[in-house]
C-alpha cells in the first residue's frame, strides 16, 4: 500500500506542473498587412507576365522555390524557373489571377487561387487561352518579405498536344 503513494505523489506534482505552466503560444494569424503584401506581389507577377518580363516575374520566388507545373518534371531554384520561363517562346497577351483564399500563420502562408491566360505560341497558328488553378506556399524571409517557396498549379482542361487539330 505505501508503494502507491510515490506514484501518486508523483503523477500529482507533475500534473500541477503541467497544469501550472502558461499555454502554448498559437503563432498568429496574418495581418491585413501580410494579406495586402502578398496580394501586392501576386498583381506584380501578372504585370510582369503581360509584359513577358520573365526577371520580374520570377521576383515572387523564393530562391530555392520548388515548383511542380504542368507537363514538366519538379523545377528548384527562381534562376530555373526564369530560363524555363523564357524557353518557352511565348508571347502573354492576357493574365489574370483571383485569388481566392489567403490563409496562414506566422510566417508561413498559403495561397489558393485561379488563373486564365493567352498566349500566342511561336508556330502556332492561333493563340492559346488556357483557365486553370494553382496553390502557392509563401514564406516570409528574415527581412519581412514575403516568397513563394512551392507552388503547383494545372490547366481546367487537358492541354492541346503538338499537331493535334483539337481546338479549345
Amino acid at each position: 500500500m505505501f508503494t502507491r503513494y510515490p506514484v501518486v505523489a508523483a503523477l500529482a506534482i507533475g500534473l500541477t506542473i503541467v497544469a501550472c505552466q502558461p499555454p502554448a503560444q498559437e503563432a498568429g494569424a496574418l495581418s491585413d498587412e501580410d494579406v495586402a503584401a502578398i496580394r501586392v506581389k501576386t498583381d506584380a507577377f501578372v504585370q510582369a507576365a503581360l509584359a513577358n518580363d520573365w526577371a520580374t516575374a520570377a521576383e515572387i520566388y523564393s530562391e530555392d522555390v520548388v515548383l511542380m507545373l504542368l507537363g514538366v518534371p519538379v523545377m528548384e531554384g527562381r534562376a530555373t524557373w526564369q530560363a524555363w520561363a523564357a524557353s518557352l517562346n511565348v508571347t502573354v497577351t492576357q493574365y489574370s489571377i483571383e485569388i481566392q483564399e489567403v490563409d496562414g500563420r506566422a510566417d508561413l502562408a498559403f495561397v489558393r487561387g485561379r488563373f486564365s491566360e493567352s498566349l500566342v505560341v511561336e508556330g502556332a497558328p492561333e493563340p492559346v487561352s488556357d483557365t486553370g488553378k494553382y496553390l502557392q506556399i509563401w514564406r516570409r524571409g528574415s527581412d519581412g518579405s514575403w516568397l513563394v517557396a512551392l507552388e503547383i498549379w494545372n490547366l481546367d482542361e487537358p492541354p492541346i498536344e503538338a499537331g493535334s487539330e483539337t481546338q479549345r
